[in-house]
């Protein structure tokens, strides 16, 4: 029903909350918990590191796959506040749509795959497991 990102960015589909009868308190409620998700893994992931600094440089977003777009929505316009010269969605398979809706907010969309029926992005992986805080955490260690 919407996605959230760093720095206050908050996206929520209305006509979809509206299709699902949730009440405005309801709504109220599942953003608070997720914003407090959202800043329990900030903490968790950032080992005082300071966030890079983006301003004036080509940003590359990637995620396993798109849907909806929600979540790669809001992680696009979290970073476009930062003032980076380009921002680049990058993902493996994707709904056509969704790749054609986000050319709406990033300079560029790479989608490898588009197939027509999308379905889920799960299939078409042989693994789709979620990542653990702790592998995050090594990621970005390793990276660092």
């Amino acid at each position: 029903m919407g996605a959230i990102a760093s720095g206050g960015t908050v996206l929520v589909d209305e006509a979809l909350v509206r299709a699902l009868g949730l009440g405005r308190d309801e709504l109220e409620r599942t953003v608070a918990a997720e914003l407090r998700e959202l800043e329990r893994r900030e903490q968790a992931y950032a080992d005082s590191r300071e966030p890079p600094e983006v301003e004036g440089k080509t940003v590359m977003l990637v995620d396993d796959g798109l849907a909806t777009g929600s979540t790669m929505r809001a992680a696009a316009l979290a970073v476009r506040r930062l003032n980076p010269a380009r921002v680049v969605v990058a993902v493996p398979v994707a709904a056509p749509e969704t790749c054609e809706q986000l050319r709406a907010v990033v300079d560029e969309t790479v989608c490898v795959l588009t197939p027509h029926p999308f379905r889920a992005v799960g299939l078409w992986y042989e693994d789709f497991a979620q990542t653990s805080d702790d592998e995050v955490r090594r990621l970005l260690a390793d990276a660092a």
